[in-house]
């Protein structure tokens, strides 16, 4: 009798790892799959230029835009909300995809430290649209909802 529960108990054991494997791969499926999804949504949103403020500055120049400059620091909050909550919105990201060459700068590190001190960067979040010359042409501060954010860069453009 000990000999037949041992080899039920086996094969439980095999049957559930088998089981469990095949849960296991279709929830890594399921997880892959959510975050393509969402790569995609997020590349809807804002594409900010990677590259030097001077390529920065080059190409505005050669497209004939403002540079929308995102002045942030890593600790800030609403500079947090900013980039999960607002930046990647669709509508957001055709009006500034559009219209400005979009840089994001933590204004505590690298260029960002000359660029805070030329610009007189206050507070954080500050928003800053500067032609291709490097003059600054409108500033806001604080954190601006999608609606706010379209609005502020349609002022820069006036």
């Amino acid at each position: 009798m000990t000999v037949k529960i041992n080899i039920i108990i086996k094969y439980i054991i095999m049957k559930n790892s088998v089981l469990f494997a095949a849960l296991l791969i279709a929830f890594l499926f399921v997880r892959a799959s959510e975050k393509d999804d969402k790569s995609v949504e997020e590349n809807k949103g804002i594409a900010f230029f990677e590259g030097s403020w001077e390529q920065a500055l080059e190409l505005a120049g050669k497209e004939d835009k403002l540079i929308f400059l995102d002045a942030y620091a890593s600790w800030c909050g609403p500079c947090k909300s900013l980039q999960k909550k607002v930046f990647p919105s669709e509508k957001v990201g055709n009006f500034y995809n559009a219209n400005f060459i979009n840089v994001k700068m933590d204004m505590e590190k690298g260029e960002g430290i000359a660029l805070a001190k030329k610009y007189g960067l206050r507070a954080y979040p500050s928003l800053f649209f500067i032609n291709h010359n490097g003059t600054l042409k409108k500033t806001a501060l604080g954190y601006h909802n999608v609606s706010q954010l379209i609005k502020l860069g349609e002022a820069a453009l006036k």
